[in-house]
């Protein structure tokens, strides 16, 4: 098989758990790119906390993209251009803000470099240290949030959130997509849009057929991605329902599980 292009997860997946890219890995996407293999890093993370990751790997350079948002937006990694774009409206995420309060969560969303929320936990710090942006702590959530946003989570204690999951997807289930992303984050995004969606639309948009894209990721909000791509591969330290729907399972996210992965199906190594 002649792969073209690769999608990647970025936290537990190609990040390790110091949340860096390996020297190994680096140098083996790096070699990869120079081969003509297209790489995207497909995250939750919002556009501006992917861009310095891109800098790093050289995929502008290369010819690299951006899914961010869980696919909510694309964005072409030479020119800085968002070639795709979907978001909720203000209203969907005053909906979303009430449920929040009914299920007792915090809620979050985004505006230009800003984190908007009403509340302070250490889930949104998570968040915060994550994406590196400023957090803005506001009054009233429904009177900031009076714009189109890509993106808005839920946050709270994992085994909590999880039935919060289930009986939102009982509700708004035809509306938008609900998905864990790590376990304290419920993301939701508009109805139509996840990683698996992004990954069809640019290989269309890059005349690539299914069977020559990669995925590879570790959690629940990966699944689309993986689903829709022509070799759908775990790290090791994935999920167990990640790894039992993979085809390939490549080494952990600590131990240069995508170099393995690239030596091993696209470099032949």
């Amino acid at each position: 098989m002649s792969y073209k292009i690769v999608f990647t997860d970025l936290d537990d997946t190609l990040l390790n758990d110091k949340r860096e890219v390996s020297l190994i890995d680096k140098l083996a996407i790096i070699e990869a790119q120079k081969q003509g293999i297209i790489f995207v890093l497909a995250s939750g993370r919002p556009t501006f906390a992917m861009y310095d990751l891109a800098k790093e790997l050289e995929l502008d350079k290369y010819g690299g993209y951006l899914l961010s948002f869980n696919g909510s937006i694309i964005t072409e990694c030479k020119t800085g251009k968002n070639i795709f774009e979907a978001t909720l409206t203000s209203n969907d995420l005053h909906i979303l803000y009430e449920y929040s309060k009914k299920f007792n969560t915090h809620i979050i969303t985004y505006h230009q470099d800003d984190i908007i929320s009403e509340t302070q936990s250490k889930y949104i710090d998570v968040e915060v240290e994550l994406t590196r942006m400023n957090h803005k702590i506001v009054d009233s959530f429904k009177k900031e949030v009076n714009y189109p946003a890509v993106k808005c989570m839920l946050l709270e204690e994992p085994q909590y959130l999880k039935q919060v999951e289930k009986q939102l997807k009982d509700i708004f289930n035809d509306k938008y997509t609900i998905a864990i992303s790590k376990p304290f984050f419920l993301e939701v995004t508009k109805k139509g849009i996840d990683k698996g969606i992004a990954l069809q639309k640019l290989a269309s948009i890059l005349n690539i057929n299914i069977e020559d894209t990669i995925a590879i990721g570790d959690s629940f909000n990966d699944l689309p991605m993986l689903k829709n791509a022509g070799m759908s591969i775990a790290v090791e330290n994935a999920k167990d329902e990640i790894k039992n729907m993979c085809k390939f399972i490549t080494k952990s996210n600590n131990d240069s599980g995508m170099a393995h992965m690239i030596n091993t199906l696209i470099l032949k190594k």
